[in-house]
Order: structure tokens, then C-alpha cells, then sequence
């Protein structure tokens, strides 16, 4: 397969993918990032393609163009890591307990407050929305559904039915970063999600119980959190 066709049907998205997982990956740490002509010739691709992939790439904070230098790769710190290809590239580069560490800390800011919140003022909609969450989480136990989308449906529809659009701004990243962690979690304890740990949290919202609802969407992700830590002792990462 030809640069051209490995980019897929939209050459400017393809484009991107690839150099922000090369950039992301360090293809480029010992050497400087190549200027546009030599990435269309590379990828057999337009320069208007190739502009076009870099601004989105600059968009996302993993480029920045300087006077005399050219257009070269910024810090990791100066990287959008709320954008969910940044973020989706990071846990494609190398499974990082550091990372799922970081990234379940901030579940545990987030998620026991949308929990409180969707217990507080969740409209019909939005508990029917939980409800059914849960309920392809019960048929992926029963080998009717994806543990992992199910899993993963069930966390976003709290955010969502929180009612607050910055909650429901978050659905995204923990969508996609709960991909890794739910496949973590899985492989290192041996088992899919409790049902129990999660119908707690449900009843909880349902009941419009706030104080509970975020005491067990906390200790949810708690179990997940000590999971990590277990893991960290015994491969000796940090």
C-alpha cells in the first residue's frame, strides 16, 4: 500500500492521524519536524493537504511555527490533552500506568459530582439514559452486548444526564480514555465491571440520593485507582 492510500478516503484527517501519532510516538524526537514540501512528497499528498493537516495539528497544540525556525514540535506540557485524538494517540503510544494513574485522578474530580448532580436534577430523559446504559451492561454480562461500549455508555450517560454542559463536555475524553482503563482493568482483574458497583450508583441517581451517588461513583473508581497502584508496585512503574 502506497503514503496516498494508507491516509484513507479523507487525505486531510489521514494525514493528520498519521503525523500526530508519529509526533505523539517521538518518530520525530531526533530530528526536526519536515517542512511541507518534503511531507507532501513523503505522503504523496497536495500541499494544500499538507497545510491543512499542520494547522490542525498547531489547533491541537502539537505545533507551533516560529520566526527563522520553521514549524516545530512543542512540549508535551503545551499539547491539548482534553482533545481526544492528542489523548487517543498518548494511550496509543505505550500503555502508561502513569497515564491511566492521571487520567482515573481526574475521573475522580469529575464523575462523583456528575453523579450528585444527576441524582439532584436529572430530567426522565436523562434517567431513562442511565437506565439504559446499565441495561446493555447487564446484557454484555449475559454475551449480548460489548463489555466495553457498554461499560463506557453507561459512564457517559451520567455526565450527561448531570445537566450541566461542562459535565457533558467531558463525555468525549472519558469515552475515550475509559477505553484503556475499562481494558486494564479487565485484563489485570480477570473479570468484566461489577454490576453491582455500578447499579449502586443508578439506584442512587434514581432515588435522587446525591450524597450516595457520588459516595459510590467515588469508591467505583477508587477500586479502579487501587487496581493501578497494585499494578505500579508490581511492574515498578511511576
Amino acid at each position: 500500500m502506497d503514503s496516498r492510500s494508507a491516509l484513507g478516503r479523507n487525505l486531510t484527517f489521514g494525514l493528520l492521524d498519521v503525523l500526530g501519532r508519529m509526533i505523539v510516538t517521538g518518530a520525530y524526537d531526533d530530528k526536526p519536524f519536515p517542512i511541507e514540501a518534503e511531507l507532501s512528497k513523503e505522503h504523496a499528498v497536495s500541499r494544500s493537504v499538507t497545510r491543512e493537516a499542520v494547522k490542525m495539528l498547531a489547533a491541537k497544540g502539537l505545533l507551533t511555527a516560529r520566526p527563522r525556525q520553521g514549524t516545530i514540535i512543542t512540549p508535551p506540557s503545551a499539547w491539548n490533552w482534553f482533545d481526544t485524538d492528542v489523548l487517543r494517540w498518548l494511550l496509543e503510544r505505550k500503555f502508561s500506568l502513569s497515564l491511566l494513574r492521571q487520567f482515573t485522578e481526574l475521573r475522580l474530580s469529575i464523575e462523583p459530582g456528575a453523579a450528585a448532580l444527576a441524582a439532584q436534577a436529572a430530567s426522565p430523559a436523562g434517567i431513562a439514559l442511565i437506565q439504559r446504559g446499565f441495561a446493555r451492561m447487564e446484557a454484555a454480562e449475559a454475551g449480548a452486548d460489548n463489555p466495553l461500549t457498554s461499560d463506557i455508555a453507561f459512564h457517559v450517560s451520567i455526565l450527561e444526564a448531570s445537566g450541566n454542559p461542562f459535565y457533558a463536555q467531558f463525555r468525549d475524553v472519558v469515552a475515550t480514555a475509559l477505553q484503556t482503563s475499562i481494558q486494564f482493568t479487565n485484563r489485570y482483574r480477570g473479570r468484566s465491571a461489577s454490576l453491582p458497583a455500578h447499579k449502586a450508583v443508578m439506584d442512587a441517581i434514581i432515588a435522587r440520593d446525591d450524597v450516595t451517588a457520588a459516595a459510590t461513583m467515588r469508591e467505583l473508581i477508587a477500586d479502579v485507582m487501587e487496581l493501578i497502584q497494585e499494578a505500579t508496585e508490581v511492574e515498578g512503574e511511576g
